[in-house]
């Protein structure tokens, strides 16, 4: 796919109406829907910005959450729950609704922005289209959540084709949701030129670079708890990686492959000959592909429980590995240290449990200290370098968990591959 994309500076969108694509799909209390954490909101600021400045009128529009939108369907998930039958009412299935509604986006969006953003009732409804129509240059509209439109993950056409009449260019930043084709972040592309705001920009040129021209030596260091999630990404970077390594629960599948014993760890048993077949592979390639060499072990599943250390290999029954050991963690940052790029994606242990959190620290402290190019790809990883405090010392951290998993596999983005190519 080519990901050399045309901008929103490649287009005059003075007097126009821009129809913006973003991610506000923030987390909340659930109690007070208060949002309790703003970053991709502020994210879609330089883009909302600089439409702004160059006296475009900008309808921005978001998903937040998984909403039902069909009341029959949301009784059939409710019934399944075992939920009782009499709170299976019409008016519960709106309040559903009402807690996943996009007003407190635009309430905070407005004190960020320092102008007031006008809320839409729906998405292509009444209330939208007039509000679109009478938008002026200088002013924000948003959207009500697009997925309260059935169509929407259907990338239904003329859900679609009624987004698109609303403005006269389309420009998507939401990063995050461009490995889906839905209705509003490909669909609409259909319909208006499409170009990428400075959010997917960024994402493009530094994970598109690192994929296509890294400096090298490049090291992919991939965790997270199963192998069967990373079979692509690792298959992909085979092809173009000098060193992977890897950690978190998929080390263990890895190692029963290998005739080693993981008592009651994570472990993958169909993915064992898919595991062996990776090494080889690397083996025959010259890629060095690094495993565990020792592991920290439980008794238990839980923040406290009783913990020690033994080679890899050699778990006793009962116990559970939940992080790298001391040895693999100087391997590990060894590997690093002479880096020209490192990706990451996925933690090495359990880092929400502080005692298992030291192997992901580690990592993060030998990234924040190497002079290499280091892109984080997304979800825990993100949360990881952020939570031990060294997300300013990253040269990127990825706005999309899934997006920036499905980039790393060399996978089409639907949201990408419908921009205009520069």
């Amino acid at each position: 796919m080519n990901y050399n994309k045309k901008t929103v500076k490649d287009i005059d969108v003075k007097g126009k109406k821009v129809l913006l694509r973003c991610d506000f799909n923030v987390p909340q209390d659930k109690e007070t829907l208060a949002i309790t954490d703003d970053k991709r909101i502020r994210a879609a600021l330089p883009t909302i910005q600089y439409l702004l400045d160059q006296g475009a009128a900008v309808i921005a529009c978001s998903h937040l959450g998984k909403p039902e939108p069909s009341f029959e369907k949301w009784a059939k998930k409710q019934a399944e729950k075992g939920k009782d039958p009499a709170a299976i009412t019409e008016e519960k299935w709106s309040k559903s609704l009402q807690a996943l509604s996009l007003a407190p986006v635009a309430e905070r969006l407005s004190e960020l922005l320092g102008k007031k953003v006008i809320m839409a009732d729906d998405v292509v409804g009444p209330d939208a289209t007039a509000k679109a129509a009478a938008l002026q240059p200088g002013q924000v509209l948003l959207l009500q959540n697009t997925r309260f439109e059935k169509g929407e993950t259907k990338n239904d056409p003329e859900l679609a084709r009624k987004m698109a009449a609303m403005a006269e260019v389309y420009v998507s930043d939401a990063f995050g949701a461009v490995h889906r084709a839905h209705a509003s972040t490909a669909g609409v592309a259909e319909y208006l030129p499409a170009v990428s705001g400075f959010l997917i920009q960024k994402e493009l040129e530094i994970i598109g670079g690192a994929l296509a021209s890294p400096k090298r030596p490049l090291v992919a260091i991939l965790g997270g708890s199963k192998v069967s999630s990373k079979i692509g990404v690792i298959n992909n970077l085979l092809e173009i990686a000098d060193t992977i390594i890897i950690g978190g629960g998929m080390a263990y599948t890895f190692s029963a492959a290998q005739g080693g014993k993981v008592g009651d760890s994570l472990l993958e048993a169909d993915w064992e000959d898919y595991s062996r077949e990776m090494v080889e592979k690397a083996a025959a390639k010259g890629v060095k592909l690094l495993l565990p060499v020792d592991t920290v072990i439980a008794d238990a599943f839980a923040p406290d429980a009783k913990s020690q250390i033994v080679k890899s290999g050699e778990i006793p029954d009962g116990w559970q590995g939940l992080d790298i050991g001391p040895e693999t963690v100087k391997l590990y940052c060894d590997a690093v240290k002479d880096a020209g790029t490192v990706i990451w994606n996925g933690p090495m242990g359990v880092f929400e449990f502080p005692a298992f959190a030291g192997g992901t620290k580690a990592v993060a402290e030998a990234l924040s200290k190497t002079e290499a190019i280091t892109i984080i790809g997304g979800g825990d990883s993100a949360a990881a370098v952020q939570q031990l405090g060294y997300a300013d010392k990253m040269t990127h951290i990825s706005t999309g968990g899934g997006a920036s998993l499905e980039f790393m596999e060399g996978k089409e983005l639907p949201g990408v591959a419908c921009l205009l190519d520069a």
